[in-house]
Formats: C-alpha cells, structure tokens, sequence
C-alpha cells in the first residue's frame, strides 16, 4: 500500500471514537518494529519523525527511502503516514514534503499568534498543493524533545478556533498540560478546556507526550476528540532496557544484530499494546 496523509485516518478515527498512535522513529529497527505491529494488529499507524531524528537516519529523504522499502520487504497492507513531529520552520516542512513525507507538523506555537497564523498558512498552502496533511499547535507541551524545549503554556480555546479557520490545517494539537518525556508525578491534562477545543475546532485533536498517561485519561482525551496520540519515549524506555539486559548478560557480545534484534521484538509489544488501549486495533 503506498504512503497516505493523515487526514482521512484521523478523520475516520474521530468518528469511530478511537485514536491513531503517532510512533517515532529513531533507526531502522524501529520501523521494522512498528511497521510489523501496525500490519499484525490491522491498524493505521503513523511514523512521527523529529528533525534530529531525520538528521540522524541520514536525512528526510533517506528516511522516505528506508520506510518505503521495509513496508515492500514485509508487504504492509495497512495505512502508513510519514509525518514531520514539530516542525521549526516552513523551510524544513517544505523539505520533508519535497522528501516525500505525507504529513508535517508546523510548530509555530512559540511565536506571536499572528505569525503562528501566517507561519501555518504559508505551510498548509504548500502541502495541501502536494496531497499532503498539517498539524499545528498552539501553546507549549512541556519537557523536552530534541530540540524542543518548554515549559506547559494551556492552548486558549478561542485561538485554537481561529488557528482552524484562518489556516485551513488538517489537525490540530492543543496543549493542555501533556510533557515530552517521562511525567514527574500524575499528568494533569485540562480536561474541560479540551472539550471546549474539540466542540468549538472541529478538527482532530492531537495528544503529545502519550508516554505515562492512565488509561482511563486517554479514553476521556479520546472522548473529547483526541485521534492521535504520540508515543515516543516507553519504546525509547523499552528498548533500551532490552538492550542493558542482553548486554549484562553477554559482556563479551559486539554483533548489534544481537542485542539490538531482542530490543526491537520490545518495540513491537509496545506498539501492540498503545494499539490496543488506542482503539485501533482491526481499524485498518
């Protein structure tokens, strides 16, 4: 199946009451992992891709390239979108679209409002023009990812709502108290301001900082019109924890194909589960 945007796999899932996971990859057992989890459990899945991640695999194009070929190597079926995760500027969205990514996150959410506009419209021209989808943001998801760094700023409904319509973009990613990274004590997401967002945006809503939030809050965000949940950093946990393990035991070992084989199988059983408590699960 080729590569699709997010826009009818979020839209589907707003309507059938369940989220899409958003996985982010890191190296190439990652997309082996999710990809195999995704087609195992019948589920669209997304392939977030942060700049510094892109940079690592070689950049945006190689990335296109190492997908495309694992999904033909293991004949995925499912749909699959490659999407940019917080995106700096127009110039790197327009790399990733050029790259062949279908999907791009535009994070303007730390300048002025109007620029934020102006920023994300000039972004939504452009993919939109390519088939692609956008995601926005408006206020600041705390902790750190890569490059990303903040502390929790509340999205204002009313802004969200006039981020939506003046812009045109596909979904929309408020922040209402997720983190990047492991939470220090209980998540405390702003349950009422998101329901205000998802009746008055109209558009997907869009969960970062998935990692560690209780089941039953991602239920409610579900609920309230979350169809899309990042995950990044329990594979992040899982893998490496693998890794360690194998390493302790085995200290004379040096092949990758050894410790990193194991740590992806982890990946894999992570993925399913997210799947699962998401809702999508037997969507695809």
């Amino acid at each position: 199946m080729p590569l699709v945007s997010m826009t009818k796999m979020l839209q589907d899932a707003k309507a059938g009451s369940y989220a899409v996971g958003q996985f982010n990859i890191n190296n190439l057992e990652y997309v082996q992992a999710i990809l195999q989890a995704a087609e195992d459990e019948k589920s669209p899945v997304i392939l977030g891709v942060s700049e510094g991640a892109g940079r690592y695999m070689g950049g945006y194009g190689v990335v296109v390239a190492m997908v495309k070929a694992v999904m033909e190597a293991q004949g995925t079926t499912v749909p699959v979108a490659i999407h940019l995760d917080h995106g700096s500027s127009f110039d790197q969205c327009a790399k990733a679209i050029h790259a062949g990514f279908t999907s791009v996150m535009i994070d303007a959410s730390h300048d002025p409002f109007e620029e934020n506009i102006a920023t994300t419209s000039k972004v939504v021209e452009l993919a939109h023009l390519h088939g692609v989808s956008v995601e926005a943001e408006l206020g600041t998801v705390g902790g750190q990812e890569d490059d990303v760094v903040g502390d929790i700023i509340y999205a204002d409904p009313k802004e969200c709502q006039e981020l939506v319509e003046r812009t045109g973009i596909d979904t929309l990613a408020p922040a209402l108290g997720s983190v990047h990274g492991p939470y220090k004590g209980e998540p405390n997401l702003g349950f009422k301001e998101m329901e205000e967002i998802g009746s008055a945006a109209e558009v997907p809503l869009v969960l970062h900082g998935g990692t560690g939030i209780p089941t039953k809050d991602i239920q409610k965000a579900i609920s309230y019109g979350t169809s899309k949940i990042n995950v990044n950093t329990e594979n992040q946990i899982q893998q490496a924890k693998v890794v360690r393990e194998v390493l302790e035991a085995n200290p004379e070992m040096i092949d990758p194909r050894k410790y990193l084989g194991p740590s992806r199988d982890a990946i894999k059983e992570t993925v399913i589960g997210k799947m699962r408590e998401f809702g999508s699960s037997q969507k695809a």
